[in-house]
């Protein structure tokens, strides 16, 4: 047996219980509320990242995602936005929206995929959801937050 077994193991016993524990978090969600096309009110459950850290994040190493849940992406000012499915073990659709609490782009993005989707100009949020979901829950360009939803995401420091 190797003299470097007990050192492996030891680095096992740390990084592995560490490594499981970054991989499951959750963070805190707000439920978000949308104006679908038909009128009628659309409930998201949305973790909320603010952070460099938990955007980077994002979803990574989730093995499923459920219908109304998502994680939105929180900047306090305008931005041009980047994201790609690295490590992302599920299809999402993204929606980038804007200050006013209007989606105006909508993407669909696969798990693992290395290429990037960019907001055509700068936005406040993006959402990410199960893929489809937008299209299964009436949601599209055009559709907005509603003013409990868009004051409480303003309030956000």
């Amino acid at each position: 047996m190797s003299s470097r077994f007990p050192a492996v193991v030891l680095v096992l016993l740390l990084v592995v219980p560490f490594f499981a524990a970054c991989v499951d978090s959750r963070l805190p969600t707000e439920l978000l509320v949308f104006t679908a096309v038909d009128g009628s009110s659309v409930e998201v459950d949305a973790e909320i990242a603010k952070s460099r850290e938990e955007q980077a994040q994002g979803l990574m190493w989730r093995k499923k995602l459920e219908d109304g849940k998502g994680m939105l992406f929180w900047y306090a000012a305008d931005t041009r936005m980047h994201f790609w499915m690295k490590n992302t073990l599920v299809p999402l659709s993204i929606a980038f929206i804007d200050s006013s609490g209007t989606i105006r782009e909508i993407y669909d993005m696969k798990p693992g995929d290395l290429s990037v989707v960019s907001s055509t100009i700068s936005m406040r949020y993006a959402l990410e959801v199960p893929s489809g979901w937008f299209d299964r829950v009436a949601l599209e360009p055009g559709c907005r937050l509603d003013a409990e939803s868009l004051a409480l995401l303003k309030a956000i420091r």
